[in-house]
């Protein structure tokens, strides 16, 4: 009996070892830092996830042997022609059974508007089959499309590298409305990113030029970085280009600060403004800088 007894607490001692054994193997602090996703996840150590996120893409895109990026911008909601003319069918439909609804009538007068729009998709896919088959080859990989990866002005960039049979690159952003990446993205060259600033770096540290297309804020924040870091010297003499000089005449007066002393004349020498996918491409061609 007492023979027994003896038996039955080393069991339980043992038992109660291996278990706590197993507790300290599957505790977080054994595991090694690197593999701690709870601790890197915590807010001290986002200094190390900023470390991580500016480090991953320049790794990646030295293996892949990128030399230099050209950047297009543009929004996110000027799609195709046809995608947007499926839209306004949809929306006649209902207004015939709600002819009174000032929110469909709204949604009407929006999509006529970017039905105007339409065309610099066309012209963004055309820029960018232009750009990629100009420069990538075996052997070299200079002035690759980047774009934030998303859908759009952004899709058309990348497709348009896409169906030349070349590389571009997407920085897309994690956001509350989480934006999935499109498809046309080369595998392995799309990146996503948890800190607006440090995508903004990779954007800008390879570009030998940028073209904007019309946008909403998102455009707008990446052209005012853009020519903030090239009024201050702060970027390399590269192209940027407005793509559609009337609608970004309508949207903004620079004249206007030039009238009130907000910047200086020379400040306009900056950028440039182009209207086809050729054009564009000459005023890149013509500078020395995105000639790598």
């Amino acid at each position: 009996m007492i023979k027994n007894i003896k038996v039955s607490k080393k069991r339980k001692d043992f038992d109660n070892k291996e278990k706590n054994l197993n507790l300290i193997l599957d505790s977080n602090s054994y595991k090694l830092a690197q593999d701690d996703i709870n601790l890197l996840k915590r807010d001290e150590m986002r200094g190390v996830r900023m470390l991580l996120e500016i480090t991953k893409p320049e790794l990646v895109l030295e293996e892949q042997n990128i030399i230099s990026t050209i950047i297009v911008f543009g929004g996110a909601k000027i799609v195709e022609e046809s995608s947007v003319q499926i839209k306004i069918a949809e929306i006649k439909n209902l207004l015939e059974k709600f002819p009174a609804s000032i929110e469909l009538k709204n949604k009407f007068n929006k999509l006529k508007n970017l039905l105007s729009l339409s065309h610099y998709y066309e012209s963004a896919k055309e820029f960018s089959k232009l750009a990629s088959l100009n420069n990538q080859n075996e052997q070299c990989n200079s002035n690759v499309i980047v774009t934030g990866g998303g859908p759009g002005i952004m899709e058309a960039a990348n497709r348009g590298a896409f169906e030349a049979n070349c590389k571009s690159i997407g920085l897309n952003i994690e956001l509350p409305n989480e934006q999935t990446p499109n498809s046309f993205i080369t595998p392995g060259l799309c990146f996503k990113f948890n800190y607006f600033a440090l995508r903004k770096i990779h954007f800008v540290m390879r570009s030998v030029a940028a073209v904007f297309f019309p946008g909403g804020f998102g455009t707008l924040d990446e052209l005012f970085e853009l020519l903030t870091l090239r009024q201050t010297g702060m970027k390399s003499e590269i192209p940027i280009i407005l793509f559609g000089r009337n609608y970004w005449k309508n949207l903004i007066n620079f004249e206007f600060l030039v009238e009130f002393g907000l910047i200086s004349k020379d400040d306009l020498k900056i950028f440039e403004y182009a209207d086809s996918a050729k054009e564009a491409w000459e005023i890149i061609q013509s500078n020395k800088f995105s000639k790598r």
